[in-house]
């Protein structure tokens, strides 16, 4: 695989491969700016070039490589070990070869702390890249912050949080959830039926929602949740079918998204009957899903597969070549492509690995992510992304139905909205 990729690094854009070369200045628009796969846990991997942990960075690598999460996270690894691979290819870091440590966060939130306390105290990484969950992430906070480490964190959340520690390079509520149930009003209807897993992500998200359907004249018409790695949805789609709601809003996490959408289809609801919209299910969830079960339903994020721009060309194409003509880009897995690319452009532009040398480093800055422009906001240390909302196509892709037209300042507290008062106050 390592052979393979090495010969595909010369297909990667400028703003891609050789970003490393010139981040300390501004000589090429598509550098940052300031304006091999390991699967197994508790191991180390030198990485393209052949460093030792003795003359390398060591990083952390941190995700569910087994349990009911692993059907999303596995492959977020995958791209963080390409981002890497990539990176030592064209000359690695502060002109260090990085050293990915890799461990397993068994979707258990409990495991999630002690590998993150663990890579920080123990392998001395200088920053770990990891998460899927927000109970993970929630788990892995206080640790961080207690050691002064920093998590990149690349999947969408419910925000109402920013901590000094994390980076967060997947979406807020704001660009993502809040839009997408604007759209779904203006278009799709106005009695809602939220759906979700029992944690705190779909119990927040869910939260914001019944307020923004307050505010924006939509209707609750159910709520329910169920436990991760739940199976049977027939109790539950039976309500469904009983409350009538023109729309499921989705927070369902992990496989179980696969029995519902299975089970949804079993009892003779398609998408031509009711819109389904999922916030955690894109591409690579498809393939274990099933497109003959998903196909028409919605997503809302901030990358497709299909998004349009030369960057996202050679990042597919490079994704493919490393693991397989048949595997797929997705949000969370550009999200965590572009979080390795960004800590490395704030390190070379800080000249050091110190973590608060990093993040003063970080502030402001850009880079032409797959997904498109993307800007590290100084303020909160989330990232300005572009919102799409796109439809299940026949062949698994997505056709994007709208998009915000421009890159969304991140808001966690939902500041800039009179509706969600009661919610960022909270801050």
């Amino acid at each position: 695989m390592k052979r393979k990729l090495a010969r595909n690094v010369a297909l990667v854009t400028v703003a891609l491969s050789v970003v490393l070369a010139g981040c300390g200045n501004n000589a090429a628009s598509n550098k940052p700016a300031s304006s091999s796969t390991n699967t197994g846990a508790n191991t180390s991997t030198s990485g393209a070039g052949g460093a030792s942990d003795g003359d390398g960075i060591k990083v952390g690598i941190l995700h569910s490589l087994s349990g009911t999460m692993s059907i999303s996270e596995v492959s977020v690894k995958d791209a963080e070990m390409m981002a890497i691979e990539e990176i030592n290819a064209s000359g690695g870091v502060l002109g260090k070869q990085l050293v990915p440590i890799v461990e397993d966060g068994a979707s258990d939130w409990p495991t999630f702390a002690e590998k993150a306390r663990k890579l920080i105290s123990e392998d001395g990484v200088a920053t770990v890249f990891g998460g899927w969950t927000s109970s993970s992430r929630k788990a892995m906070l206080p640790v961080f912050e207690e050691l002064n480490g920093l998590l990149w964190y690349p999947v969408q959340y419910e925000g109402l949080e920013s901590s000094p520690n994390i980076f967060y390079t997947g979406a807020t509520t704001n660009q993502q959830i809040v839009p997408a149930v604007s759209w779904l009003l203006e278009n799709r209807g106005t009695k809602f039926f939220l759906l979700g897993s029992d944690y705190v992500f779909p119990q927040t998200a869910n939260k914001i929602i019944k307020e923004q359907l307050k505010a924006e004249g939509g209707e609750l018409v159910g709520e329910e949740y169920t436990p991760l790695g739940h199976t049977d949805y027939s109790t539950l789609i039976a309500k469904i079918q009983q409350a009538k709601p023109e729309v499921i809003f989705n927070t369902l996490n992990g496989d179980s998204n696969v029995a519902f959408f299975k089970q949804l289809k079993d009892a003779g609801i398609t998408a031509a009957d009711m819109t389904v919209l999922s916030v955690s299910v894109a591409e690579e969830e498809i393939r274990g899903i099933g497109v003959d079960v998903l196909e028409g339903h919605l997503a809302a994020w901030n990358y497709y597969q299909t998004t349009d721009t030369p960057e996202n060309k050679a990042f597919v194409d490079n994704y493919k070549a490393a693991y397989g003509a048949d595997r797929v880009t997705a949000d969370p897995i550009e999200a965590g492509y572009d979080a390795v690319y960004l800590w490395a452009a704030a390190v070379e532009k800080a000249g050091t690995t110190d973590v608060d040398a990093v993040k003063e480093a970080a502030k402001g800055l850009e880079w032409d992510a797959p997904g498109g422009k993307v800007t590290i906001d100084g303020d909160n240390q989330h990232i300005y992304k572009t919102v799409r909302i796109g439809e299940v196509q026949a062949d698994g892709q997505f056709k994007e139905l709208w998009n915000s037209g421009e890159p969304v300042k991140p808001d966690p507290y939902l500041e800039t909205y009179e509706w969600a008062a009661s919610l960022s106050s909270s801050k």
